[in-house]
């Protein structure tokens, strides 16, 4: 990892884990099946690669993402705005730099380029620290279980037919997954009903249906899916309504006896307080990433724990595996790879469940190799402390 160097003079501090060195990456993930839904088609992910290196030479490697567009302004808050501040810090004090780096950016907080530029550092300041200690992540963070559910999504897209969606759900329950997502938001309602029931008459019932609606529906139309969802019996109704509209949510709760899956969409602590204080939410779906990193993923996770609600985080999978097994209140992983090309191992699966590394850090294998090949030159940067 490398590109332009800068160097930023500060005195080091005796007996810290002094932070003394950075090297920031982007690549650009292209997906491996292609991703439609009722808003979007998913053609790229642009992916950050942070790395921060401590006085003693121990390293910690974190990573942020977004979906087609925005890592040129996440690389650029990173280098311009963050770093200096995060040079010279001591690293062992993860909850103290994330708090000022959030205050440090509070013009464009809450936000989603802030949040993901957040989640970064946060993740590789974990990786460093887990790594100091000898400890994989999840057992770092509490070390609740040893393995997750999944259920899949990478064959339940909003273009593909009837039959595509069937054979997807019917091999994965083959291969031991416990649940298939499809995605909704089809002109009619009985386009949905129809492709669902193919669904449930293939897989039966003891294999759970989610489905996802990506922000795609009004309030009345919502309600008005959510009575034909009941009847097919699935197991949430994600993202129903736009996600910063928690009135609607609220009534939509009120009225639907399918729980109600909610967070992929939302960029701070508070904005979960919000949903979980007015019963808006039965699921709440916490992405790493968009949260601002692994320190306010774990306040929302032991939140939702307060409020009996289930955390069922959104997408990164690698990293995400780690942290649901971490706390008690995670029933499934999503199964969406998404590291394969850049990493010399992939996440273990085993009989339809997910199994955290035992490895020291994150438990993420980066291949060095591969992600130099990969990076995108002219957003690359370096500093170092002297």
């Amino acid at each position: 990892m490398g590109g332009v160097q800068t160097v930023i003079n500060k005195h080091g501090r005796d007996g810290v884990a002094q932070i003394v060195g950075v090297e920031a990456l982007m690549i650009d993930l292209q997906p491996k099946v292609k991703r439609t839904d009722a808003i979007q088609s998913f053609d790229s992910q642009q992916t950050p690669i942070f790395k921060l290196t401590d006085a003693d030479g121990v390293t910690g490697i974190g990573y942020s993402y977004t979906i087609g567009q925005g890592g040129e302004a996440i690389m650029s808050l990173l280098k311009e705005t963050l770093v200096p501040q995060l040079m010279g810090a001591d690293a062992d004090g993860i909850e103290k730099i994330w708090r000022n780096l959030l205050f440090a950016t509070h013009a464009t907080s809450v936000g989603a380029i802030t949040s993901l530029s957040l989640a970064a550092i946060d993740t590789a300041l974990w990786d460093l620290k887990c790594r100091r200690a000898g400890l994989p992540l999840y057992k770092m963070l509490g070390g609740a279980k040893d393995r997750v559910p999944l259920y899949t999504t990478e064959g339940g897209w909003l273009h593909l037919s009837a039959d595509e969606l069937v054979a997807d759900a019917v091999s994965a329950k083959a291969q031991g997954f416990s649940g298939s997502k499809v995605k909704i938001g089809k002109a009619r309602l009985s386009e949905d009903r129809e492709r669902l029931m193919a669904v449930r008459e293939a897989v039966g019932d003891d294999y759970e249906i989610m489905v996802d609606a990506n922000q795609g529906f009004s309030l009345s139309e919502a309600i008005r899916r959510s009575k034909m969802l009941e009847r097919i019996n699935v197991g949430w109704f994600e993202e129903p309504l736009p996600a910063d509209d928690i009135g609607a949510h609220t009534q939509l709760a009120a009225h639907s006896h399918v729980p109600i899956a909610v967070g992929e969409s939302l960029y701070s602590i508070s904005q979960f307080k919000d949903y979980l204080h007015a019963g808006a939410a039965s699921i709440v779906q916490v992405d790493v990433a968009r949260i601002g990193g692994i320190t306010p993923w774990m306040k929302v996770a032991h939140m939702a724990e307060a409020y009996n609600v289930s955390v069922c985080p959104h997408f990164l999978m690698e990293l995400h595996v780690s942290l649901v097994c971490s706390v008690n209140n995670t029933p499934w992983l999503e199964f969406i790879p998404q590291l394969d090309d850049v990493t010399h191992t992939v996440m273990e699966c085993k009989d339809g469940y997910a199994i955290p590394s035992s490895e020291p850090g994150l438990g993420i294998d980066w291949d060095q190799e591969k992600l130099q090949q990969l990076a995108i030159r002219d957003v690359s940067f370096a500093t170092q402390l002297r």
